[in-house]
């Protein structure tokens, strides 16, 4: 065997997309990233999400309306997660694949009680939703989003900030003239205090009104356009989230800056993965978008709820089999996952937070990660080598490009996913999303061949036999 053939046969190489392709392919790649660029903009919060989710779902013949006689369907957990079914030729019964994402980002939520006037202005006291850096939400233009349960049971949807004639809102930093003794000092974890992100929203005061009137002129206008008073806002879910549009970056408009890639590009591409599927396939595909990954999959509407257990039940009752324990249990240990989210690309002013040999580049395609967790693997679902192997093998064999990666150095830090909560219900599962730049702020980065890559990666992926 000659030298060049003996290294193409025995060594791993990452090879970058953009050298590998045609110009049909990068016309497709180009093509697919203008519509998750619309989804990414009409979808900023995880409800937004959901409603776009089941919007292109019902285009492509997928109901709400459960039936026997249904094989593409639509599951909705309160508004808040989604989970599309397409059922398969086999059983449900002989296990499903299922790509798992989740469409919640890092933001600042409104408090139960937020709305105060200080040196007459008017500020709303927030609370951050998942892990921001604090410094990255300050003076930029924020907007509102979310819904309000209004007294009496009637609930109002809030979108303020979006259009360009709408008004944004912000909250104001301290000018560097004057940030020497409360700021510069300080470890950037300690510089901004939490209780310090209010956000801005009106000075005009109501005349005549001596105590609280700028206050009181913010609620009058609420209440004028909403019909909201101050006590619904403890009935509220209202969130802020940057204003900005998605864009195309670089000369050569090869990467997309937007708000949410975490998740939303895996969300994006598994659902449309699921609609590219040509015909029934052999197994039932699922797509889930999840709630509440971000605060560790909590509450109602994240992984860790039953709420799994419940619409699979319903498939199974659908076959006219009874969804006890045990049925359960055996169809999970046949099902698959790969839990879509995303990975942190190598960052090339900060390469040293990475081991190299382990760590996802950006334009190298889908990242496949065996384990997150921190440190020791603590957190961590650790996939199955056979399970590695096997996704391995399908993505080769349907020419996805995809890399191996890692969370950053052993002892740089860590996070997790919602891995280790599928894993729980004994189904094989392995990270396996896009790298992204600058996870977790409010304009994080991606690259559309990587993009194109993910949706190739989860169409083999419901594809496999």
């Amino acid at each position: 065997m000659k030298k060049d053939a003996l290294g193409k046969n025995l060594k791993y190489e990452r090879k970058n997309v953009w050298k590998e392709i045609n110009d049909k392919e990068k016309k497709a790649i180009f093509d697919y990233a203008e519509e998750y660029k619309k989804f990414l903009d009409e979808g900023k919060t995880e409800r937004e999400s959901v409603e776009c989710a089941v919007k292109l779902a019902k285009k492509q013949g997928y109901t709400e309306k459960i039936s026997k006689e249904k094989d593409k369907l639509i599951f909705v957990n309160k508004g808040k997660a989604i989970a599309l079914v397409y059922r398969g030729k086999k059983s449900i019964t002989e296990g499903f694949r299922v790509v798992g994402a989740h469409v919640d980002s890092p933001r600042l939520d409104l408090k139960a009680n937020p709305l105060y006037e200080d040196e007459d202005l008017a500020l709303l006291k927030t609370h951050y939703y998942g892990g921001i850096k604090k410094y990255h939400w300050l003076n930029r233009p924020l907007a509102i989003h979310g819904v309000v349960c209004l007294k009496g049971g009637k609930t109002v949807k809030i979108s303020i900030g979006e259009d360009q004639n709408d008004p944004v809102f912000l909250i104001s930093d301290i000018l560097p003239h004057l940030s020497y003794n409360v700021q510069n000092d300080k470890k950037i974890t300690e510089a901004i205090p939490a209780e310090k992100l209010n956000i801005i929203c009106g000075s005009i005061p109501v005349l005549k009104e001596e105590k609280e009137a700028v206050k009181l002129n913010i609620l009058k206008i609420l209440n004028e356009k909403y019909g909201i008073i101050e006590e619904d806002f403890m009935s509220a879910e209202l969130e802020l989230v940057p204003t900005y549009k998605a864009r195309d970056v670089g000369f050569d408009r090869s990467l997309i800056a937007a708000y949410g890639h975490d998740d939303r590009i895996c969300a994006y591409t598994a659902i449309t993965a699921l609609f590219a599927l040509k015909s029934k396939p052999e197994y039932t595909s699922i797509a889930i978008l999840f709630d509440k990954e971000e605060i560790g999959s909590e509450g109602n509407t994240g992984a860790q709820t039953r709420w799994l257990l419940e619409f699979i039940g319903d498939l199974i009752k659908l076959e006219g089999k009874e969804p006890n324990e045990y049925v359960t249990t055996k169809l999970f240990a046949k099902s698959s996952c790969l839990s879509g989210d995303v990975s942190a690309g190598i960052n090339p002013d900060y390469k040293e937070v990475h081991e190299r040999n382990n760590a996802p580049k950006i334009g190298y395609g889908i990242t496949l990660v065996k384990f997150t967790g921190s440190r020791g693997k603590g957190g961590s679902n650790d996939a199955n080598a056979e399970f590695v192997s096997s996704v391995r093998d399908t993505f080769n064999k349907n020419n996805v490009r995809w890399q191996v990666g890692e969370l950053g150095k052993v002892d740089e830090g860590g996070g997790g996913t919602i891995a280790k909560f599928m894993s729980k219900y004994g189904i094989e599962t392995i990270d396996c999303g896009t790298p992204v730049l600058g996870m977790h702020s409010p304009y994080e980065l991606a690259s559309k061949a990587d993009l194109y890559e993910t949706f190739k990666a989860y169409l083999a992926f419901f594809s496999e036999k």
